[in-house]
């Protein structure tokens, strides 16, 4: 049970510190009159085209469209990136981990799902980003490794997805869904418990994810002290003379980054937090910085050189889940101030599980036609339907409670405003 918890504190840092990235980016972009307008320019050929031409694929080879391509495929995008934003914005965590799961819900392979939430973040954290601000905190030997780890590791999580989808399809829907159903299950049904055990206490427990450790931890200092050259110093301005980290070791975390981001399709941001600062040791300022850069770049390299230019990035979808994160994250985090934190941490719970049970749902199914399983089609097409239900049901449920709260309070919250 310690080592589960300590594996679920890191996860679940990682997603707020994912999440806090995604908030501010998308508030760079509507608080800015010239990025809307650019934003309004790029989505508008999207949508006239999506509704002219529904019977072309934009955006891809037509081998790898989605089953049963039409033009409210747009209007779906749209509302997986409204339900992504929502949860990002007002749970403040776990919005990141649904998009691909959602996009294959809704009919999309999984190799273009990847490819095109990584598109998605590329284009999100290119229009938003604040990095100037934020270059003074970053550590330029730091970044070269971790960035040069995770360019390496992009290439191979590519390999690994595109392999098994030109050996067999099913292998890597089967791949992607299993990755998703291992994650999901495992970060949700801990979420589930940690709110259980939180809801039992006098005022619902709290405690901020995305806040780290007050100090070095052991594994931090351990990896410190292995003084494999080339090593590189960080944290001069906060620890005389600095700390010390072998550029190897760094280079080996970007690497796992990397590898993660292009199997699973999530820009990698979600990870780099926890790992900068509970395993290498790295302060929270220095790290922040880090990690936008990591972001871009980790996600542009996947997304461009490993699905764009083979034709699995699908940019109509791209394009309409950035309009919807971008309205769902606003009404998620003005919703915050109405609701009771306690009810915020269930829902990301349920929300986190019922993803989980999305992708769980279409392993049987998967396995009977890869001839791994022996088992009635109509079974296994109910399970993946039930399964399909269950999703859509309670990220309908959330988007409903949380406009719902958001409209009730309109008045207090333009007063707060």
């Amino acid at each position: 049970m310690g080592f589960g918890r300590e594996l679920f504190e890191f996860m679940k840092s990682a997603s707020v510190a994912h999440a806090k990235w995604d908030y501010e980016v998308s508030m760079s972009i509507l608080k800015s009159r010239k990025k809307l307008l650019l934003l309004l320019l790029l989505a508008l050929p999207c949508v006239i085209f999506s509704f002219a031409f529904a019977s072309d694929f934009l955006g891809g080879k037509t081998a790898y469209a989605p089953a049963f391509y039409t033009n409210t495929i747009f209007l779906v995008s749209i509302a997986v990136g409204l339900a992504a934003g929502l949860i990002t914005g007002c749970i403040g965590a776990g919005g990141g981990f649904i998009i691909t799961p959602a996009l294959m819900a809704a009919g999309v392979k999984g190799i273009l799902a990847v490819g095109t939430d990584l598109f998605h973040i590329f284009a999100k954290a290119i229009m938003g980003t604040t990095v100037h601000k934020k270059l003074g905190n970053v550590s330029g030997k730091l970044a070269l490794a971790f960035l040069v780890g995770s360019g390496v590791g992009t290439f191979i999580g590519g390999a690994i997805n595109k392999g098994l989808y030109n050996k067999d399809p099913l292998l890597s829907e089967l791949f992607i869904s299993s990755i998703y159903a291992v994650l999901l299950g495992f970060l949700g049904f801990y979420a589930l418990y940690d709110f259980i055990k939180a809801s039992r206490k006098p005022g619902g427990g709290g405690g901020d994810a995305h806040g780290g450790s007050s100090g070095t931890t052991a594994l931090a200092v351990k990896l410190q002290n292995a003084k494999i050259p080339p090593m590189i110093t960080f944290d001069e301005d906060l620890v005389p003379g600095g700390r010390q980290i072998s550029g190897w070791i760094v280079a080996a975390g970007g690497a796992v980054v990397g590898i993660l981001a292009a199997i699973m399709g999530v820009g990698g941001g979600f990870v780099t937090f926890p790992m900068f600062v509970y395993i290498f040791g790295v302060s929270s300022m220095t790290t922040v910085g880090t990690d936008i850069l990591q972001i871009i770049f980790t996600a542009g390299l996947a997304a461009i050189a490993q699905y764009a230019i083979y034709g699995f990035v699908f940019y109509t979808l791209a394009m309409g889940m950035l309009l919807g994160s971008l309205l769902g994250i606003q009404i998620g985090a003005l919703t915050t101030k109405v609701v009771k934190g306690i009810h915020i941490r269930g829902f990301y719970a349920v929300s986190i599980i019922a993803g989980f049970i999305n992708r769980a749902a279409t392993l049987p199914k998967k396995l009977v036609e890869l001839d791994v399983l022996t088992m009635s089609k109509d079974l296994v097409g109910g399970i993946e339907y039930v399964g399909n239900i269950v999703f859509w049901v309670v990220v309908a449920l959330f988007g409903i409670w949380v406009f719902s709260k958001f409209f009730l309070n309109i008045g207090k919250l333009r007063g707060e405003a």
